[in-house]
């Protein structure tokens, strides 16, 4: 199977960028784009990320899944600063009906190496008893020393969202739109101090941040984008738009933070995707909201990624008022 399907493979490559040895290799060769290399690899497996039975049954739903692969990485990069470059892809198979399988999983991995010009570089396919996973290693760049990282943010620092949150397991989950757009127009108006990309939750992801930068946020949350999504999700639950939109994950957009200076500029950008002011950079650790006379704790909230049972939510309990 592995030889026939690798032939396939590189006929529907010949229409992406290239790198100088790819596909059929033992390795792949390529000269490293300018600047520093960006590396991020992440896996996803059926039964803990994605669950086969309930995908759409055209063929629409393995593409998806394949589709996702490849954009979770992106998303990685984006919260970088990164240019992708290129992929390397790895499919475990189930062994029953593993050809058709890889080929829709594909159609998905070649619509967005398509649209944002990545070359496959390589990977590996195999089949075993299991279900299916999909690893994916993204290659990309920065200019020299310019890396965002979660740990850069100052105090005074505005904090900042691209799009919406909430309601993603309404299908937008497996269609994520990674933001490298919005981080190649940041990196043209203002220095980024830090960032991370939405996937477990938007509370949690903000509170990884700032943790890293040990520093913490006050909010307003009014100004928290909420996604149509949430709004749907809030009507069959007993969660509101608001809850669904601060803990959901599975958005993949960028939070990220930029002095105090700069923030018209950010909030000027004309994009696609709106970019939101939600709060600002303080000295204390922790979400916090500002009242009229006080600041209250905010529990960060969202969901970490466990076999058998799915997704599992995950808080901070602490709710503590501060005169």
């Amino acid at each position: 199977m592995e030889q026939s399907f690798l032939a396939y493979l590189r006929g529907r490559c010949r229409s992406l960028p290239q790198v100088d040895v790819g596909i059929g290799d033992d390795a792949a060769v390529f000269a490293p784009p300018p600047g520093d290399l960006v590396v991020c690899t992440d896996q996803i497996i059926d039964g803990v990320d994605f669950r086969s039975e309930e995908l759409d049954e055209s063929d629409d739903g393995l593409a998806n899944v394949g589709y996702k692969s490849v954009a979770i990485n992106l998303s990685d990069l984006a919260a970088m600063g990164a240019r992708p470059h290129s992929i390397l892809v790895t499919l475990s198979l189930p062994r029953d009906d593993a050809t058709r399988i890889a080929g829709d999983v594909y159609e998905g991995i070649l619509e967005i190496a398509s649209e944002f010009q990545l070359a496959i570089a390589g990977g590996d396919i195999s089949t075993y008893d299991g279900p299916l996973a999909i690893s994916v290693t993204a290659v990309g760049s920065v200019p020299p020393g310019s890396a965002w990282r979660r740990g850069g943010a100052e105090e005074g620092d505005a904090i900042f969202v691209t799009g919406a949150f909430g309601g993603s397991l309404l299908g937008r989950h497996l269609r994520p739109r990674p933001r490298l757009d919005v981080a190649a127009a940041l990196r043209k108006v203002c220095p980024v101090h830090a960032a991370i990309d939405v996937s477990d939750g938007l509370s949690l992801d903000l509170d990884r941040m700032l943790a890293a930068s040990r520093l913490g946020a006050e909010l307003d949350v009014d100004a928290i984008p909420i996604h149509s999504d949430a709004e749907t999700m809030a009507s069959r639950s007993e969660r509101s738009a608001w809850e669904h939109a601060w803990s959901d994950g599975e958005d993949f957009e960028l939070i990220f933070a930029v002095a105090e200076e700069n923030a018209d500029r950010v909030a000027g950008l004309d994009l696609d995707v709106p970019i939101t002011r939600i709060g600002t950079v303080v000295g204390r650790t922790g979400l916090w909201q500002r009242t009229a006379s006080k600041v209250r704790r905010l529990s960060p909230q969202g969901y970490e990624h466990k076999s058998g049972s799915g997704d599992q939510r995950v808080t901070d309990e602490t709710g503590t008022d501060q005169g």
